[in-house]
């Protein structure tokens, strides 16, 4: 574990700080920018509550760890239908729908696996590593599922919540493609990042 753990959670901080303070800025509803920003606030404190421990991830883990709360902090500013860049892009591949969203889930499982991936392999919680790959992304579709039932029970809780936080913009088959696309995400990060991610512990 690094001698140094404070550092590299107060740049994170230091980042994130003005995107969130943006974000926060009259959203397009309020209960909906809660429901899609209480990631980022309880990752923060999840980070500084590990930083107490003298626990810091390495150099890789952190820089998707900020693209992911970038990417929740714009979605939950506008709602994911309604983020422009997703419309400019829908505009000109002709799609019905505004696909941003759909990065969003891509990162559920792309950054989750580097993170299960980091703690797995430094803490030796998988002993042979031929399993590490499948235990990486079991753990990454039982998040991307527990997300989907809790959009459910918002859903439930509130009629409004609902067309926005969900997001579905009337696809039926909208909760599957978020689990698969976290999927893929997750298989993406092994196959793609593994290499560089091992160097980036290294350096820790």
């Amino acid at each position: 574990m690094s001698k140094d753990p404070i550092q590299p959670n107060f740049l994170l901080l230091a980042l994130i700080a003005p995107v969130f303070a943006w974000s926060a800025w009259f959203p397009f509803d309020r209960l909906t920018w809660w429901l899609e920003v209480a990631p980022v606030i309880f990752g923060f404190f999840a980070l500084f509550i590990a930083q107490g421990k003298g626990w810091r991830f390495s150099n890789l883990a952190m820089l998707l760890i900020a693209l992911h709360m970038i990417v929740l902090l714009v979605g939950g500013h506008y709602t994911y239908a309604l983020v422009p860049p997703g419309d400019w892009v829908g505009d000109l591949l002709g799609w019905q729908r505004n696909h941003y969203d759909r990065l969003g889930h891509i990162l559920q499982g792309l950054v989750p696996a580097i993170l299960c991936r980091e703690i797995f392999l430094r803490i030796g919680v998988i002993a042979h590593r031929g399993w590490l790959g499948f235990c990486v992304v079991s753990v990454c579709l039982a998040i991307s599922a527990t997300y989907e039932l809790i959009e459910w029970a918002a859903a439930l809780l509130s009629a409004e919540a609902a067309a926005s936080f969900l997001g579905t913009q009337g696809d039926g088959w909208d909760t599957q493609w978020d689990m698969f696309l976290a999927g893929m995400g997750a298989l993406a990060a092994l196959f793609l990042l593994s290499a560089f991610h091992d160097k980036s512990m290294a350096r820790l």
